[in-house]
């Protein structure tokens, strides 16, 4: 992920971001918390859900380690090392197995879940980042932020098998199931892009307005619709995927960076850098509000929600100014 110390916040939305917390209460409590292995005080980043088994895959970038966490007892399972500076995670139920996207080693590792541990690595442009899986094409989408480029991974041979190169950064890529298109922030132009994974062609490219820095990515398919984390002047976009434009800009927290959608309770929820989970709420596909921002311990980059239970989970590395590594988890306060 970018770094999230472009900071960028007016006064007026200062002052609308302070309304929404007075008026709405708090969204979120908590549930529970549970220790990681650690190193303390080190970053962590994406996570992702096996719903099939239950768990949670947290990576600890710069402990250089992925957790495997039940999450019926709370507990971690499994340390995969060999996961050098890991950002990404995506899980394949199918094939019971997960990639990591390895920053410090410009690879990403191949992770069998039954042998808990890297069975192979496959060397990608630089700094692999967020990745997403298009499941009827077997094809993985791994974003190569510093190299300029995505790099789709046939996860039936577990081999590169192209790679698109843009004039951009790029930032989290996401799979729409309804319209079979891929999707990537271009976040150094401000543009979305479009990718066929039929033709593995880039077949559109379209501004997202005001939002500068689009790095973070949610969808919400059934409305055609995508939740872009703008970083470096703290917004939440909505944007249109029929029209292929803009149609909604809300206030975040400072250092906003992923960005996820519970659907069943049409909330959006982003990560910032700043100490807080920016949560909005989706009246309709063309009217959103802002909730609040939920105050968590400082340096939050990533979260996951469960969509069955709709519990929020984020990984802490500090809490109340020391070093800790440990797993937060909330409950969705409903009726707001």
């Amino acid at each position: 992920m970018r770094r999230a110390a472009l900071f960028f916040t007016t006064a007026c939305l200062l002052g609308i971001a302070a309304t929404d917390v007075a008026q709405s209460g708090s969204t979120l409590k908590r549930v529970t918390a549970f220790d990681l292995p650690g190193p303390a005080g080190k970053r962590f980043d994406y996570l992702t859900m096996d719903d099939d088994d239950h768990y949670l895959i947290s990576a600890h970038l710069a402990a250089g380690q992925t957790y495997v966490i039940d999450l019926r007892p709370n507990r971690v399972i499994a340390v995969v090392t060999d996961t050098p500076g890991v950002e990404g995670v995506e899980y394949f139920p199918e094939l019971k197995k997960f990639y990591t996207s390895n920053a410090h080693d410009d690879t990403i590792g191949v992770v069998d879940l039954r042998q808990m541990k890297v069975v192979k690595k496959l060397k990608t442009e630089s700094k692999p980042d967020g990745s997403t899986y298009a499941a009827p094409f077997h094809k993985l989408y791994v974003s190569d932020e510093r190299g300029k480029a995505e790099a789709i991974v046939d996860v039936l041979k577990d081999e590169i098998v192209g790679t698109l190169h843009f004039d951009s950064e790029t930032g989290m890529p996401q799979y729409d199931p309804i319209a079979r298109k891929v999707y990537v922030n271009l976040q150094d132009q401000n543009i979305f892009a479009v990718i066929d994974p039929l033709t593995d062609t880039v077949v559109g490219r379209y501004s997202v307005g005001q939002c500068k820095g689009n790095h973070g990515m949610a969808l919400d398919p059934e409305h055609h619709r995508a939740f872009l984390a703008c970083q470096e002047n703290n917004l939440m976009t909505v944007f249109d995927l029929d029209k292929h434009a803009p149609i909604a800009f809300l206030p975040l927290a400072d250092g906003p960076d992923v960005i996820k959608f519970d659907a069943g309770l049409g909330r959006i929820y982003v990560a910032c850098y700043s100490g807080a989970l920016s949560v909005f709420h989706q009246d309709d596909p063309d009217h959103y509000r802002k909730l609040e921002d939920f105050r968590v311990p400082h340096a939050v980059h990533s979260l996951a929600v469960d969509p069955k239970t709709h519990r929020v989970y984020t990984p802490e590395q500090e809490e109340d100014g020391k070093p800790v590594a440990r797993m937060m988890v909330y409950e969705a306060v409903t009726g707001r």
